[in-house]
């Protein structure tokens, strides 16, 4: 069994988008800027944010971080999305998700400019995706390509069973894997809440890549010997041998799938660390278009 060390890979990446962006500034080109807003004061929000913002300093990006109330109205929330659209020295924008009840995710994602969209998730960014066109690849489903990439992990011909068919991560990450491309050209299944015979279909799996969002829900007796597993999965337990006094774990049973396993990634600092990466890779290829 190895791991698909996501944290490793990200800052090997991150360094390339930092020589890339000292060139780009070298040739007379421009500073990547990336905004994000954040509505309300909710911690994981919060702390993936911070990630970010770090992540953009790392890399020699400017960054600006827009903080709402979690009682703005969603007119004033697509207002401020407007004025970064208009805005042009910020190439990127991202809003934070979850938005509080009463604001349209929808709405917010199709009121950004798909050229700003560098979280991947406007329509035409996705159309684009679904024709095999260059577009703003969303981010976690590129950060685990790119990691597969990185390990040559060999896709052509396998079984890929994906659980999860959320529009961020499971629906893209299954045309991904199917299109014909380096890191693709699988047999793909999309296996969700209603998907009757599961543990039949993921014991067929050669790569599993589960995001549907249940602690632990994998067990070893779903999984094939010599798979590669992909966690997406991320929740917060209690734990008495920790100093935050929580652990974070996936949606995979990690130490009893493991030793199944060709390779597997862990939780923390497996697919997380891709996806920021995955996002400033895509800002850097804004600011290049814009």
């Amino acid at each position: 069994m190895q791991l698909l060390d996501g944290k490793l890979t990200s800052n090997t990446l991150k360094d390339e988008i930092a020589l890339e962006v000292t060139e780009q500034l070298a040739n007379g080109g421009k500073k990547p800027h990336l905004a994000a807003i954040l509505v309300g004061g909710d911690g994981a929000s919060e702390t993936y944010v911070n990630a970010k913002v770090k992540a953009c300093e790392k890399v020699g990006f400017d960054s600006t971080l827009i903080r709402l109330d979690s009682s703005v109205s969603e007119s004033i929330l697509l207002d401020e999305v407007r004025k970064i659209n208009e805005n042009p020295l910020i190439d990127g924008l991202i809003v934070q998700l979850p938005l509080p009840k009463h604001i349209s995710e929808t709405k917010v994602t199709e009121t950004i400019l798909p050229e700003k969209d560098v979280d991947g998730f406007h329509p035409v960014n996705l159309g684009r995706m679904m024709l095999n066109l260059p577009s703003f690849l969303p981010a976690t489903p590129a950060g685990i390509l790119e990691l597969l990439d990185r390990y040559n992990i060999e896709t052509s011909g396998k079984h890929c069973v994906v659980i999860g068919r959320s529009h961020i991560v499971g629906s893209p990450m299954s045309i991904l894997m199917a299109r014909n491309t380096k890191v693709g050209n699988c047999t793909v299944t999309l296996t969700h809440s209603r998907t009757t015979n599961l543990e039949e279909i993921t014991r067929s799996a050669d790569i599993l890549i589960v995001a549907l969002g249940k602690l632990e829900f994998v067990k070893a007796h779903m999984v094939k010997q010599g798979a590669v597993v992909v966690d997406v999965g991320i929740t917060r337990v209690k734990s008495a041998t920790t100093k935050s006094g929580w652990k974070l774990k996936g949606d995979v049973a990690f130490d009893e799938v493991y030793k199944k396993c060709s390779y597997i990634t862990p939780v923390p600092g497996g697919v997380g660390p891709m996806t920021i990466a995955s996002l400033l890779k895509n800002t850097l290829q804004a600011s290049k278009q814009n």
